[in-house]
């Protein structure tokens, strides 16, 4: 839902990009069709501007889900990952919950910022919203916030700035750490991709 102002925010992070919060999100899935494969895991990253004037993770919000009923498990997909979806250490959560633990957050903070929408943050976002687009479908979840269609890819931020576009060596590139045995959890791949963003934003806004 849109936020309303009877005057011109304040917020330099509304002023930064025309009234949109940018929100880091990363998503695992078991395969790659948002309409039959299982959202195992999401991630959401909120963004702020420090005190210096400079782009930084705020705090993240992470929920492990329940496959929905009849979701489609593809073996190689929960291979890569390393998932497994009814571990019972899981502590996972239907997706209607998922949404709500992560949706409420960017809420209050497109309120807090003076911001109109939230707009996902992703490396190829594309996949991310689709899968997230697909849950609200299924949850029937009111007041999404974030953009329907309109994202920011750091694949494609990160082949401008430092001629990369696999998220792992893009980081890298960036001056930022990285290790392999933490990727693929919605966590981590979330929280790089956040500090990739960041780092472009800032050469860009202090150049």
């Amino acid at each position: 839902m849109a936020t309303k102002h009877s005057s011109p925010p304040t917020s330099p992070i509304a002023k930064r990009f025309r009234g949109y919060l940018p929100v880091v999100v990363d998503v695992e899935t078991a395969g790659f069709d948002p309409q039959r494969d299982a959202l195992l895991e999401i991630a959401a990253v909120i963004l702020r501007i420090n005190s210096e004037g400079r782009w930084e993770r705020e705090a993240t919000h992470f929920c492990h889900v329940i496959p929905f009923e009849g979701a489609n498990l593809d073996t190689q997909a929960l291979e890569f990952t390393g998932i497994d979806p009814y571990h019972p250490f899981r502590f996972a959560v239907p997706e209607a919950e998922a949404l709500h633990t992560i949706f409420k957050p960017v809420r209050d903070a497109i309120k807090r910022y003076e911001c109109t929408r939230a707009i996902l943050v992703g490396h190829n976002p594309s996949f991310d919203l689709s899968f997230v687009n697909a849950a609200v479908t299924r949850a029937g979840a009111k007041r999404n916030p974030f953009h329907p269609f309109s994202t920011f890819d750091t694949a494609t931020l990160g082949g401008l700035a430092y001629g990369q576009t696999v998220l792992a060596k893009a980081v890298q590139a960036a001056g930022l750490p990285w290790d392999g045995r933490e990727a693929h959890s919605a966590i981590y791949d979330a929280e790089r991709t956040a500090d990739l963003f960041c780092a472009v934003v800032n050469m860009w806004d202090n150049s």
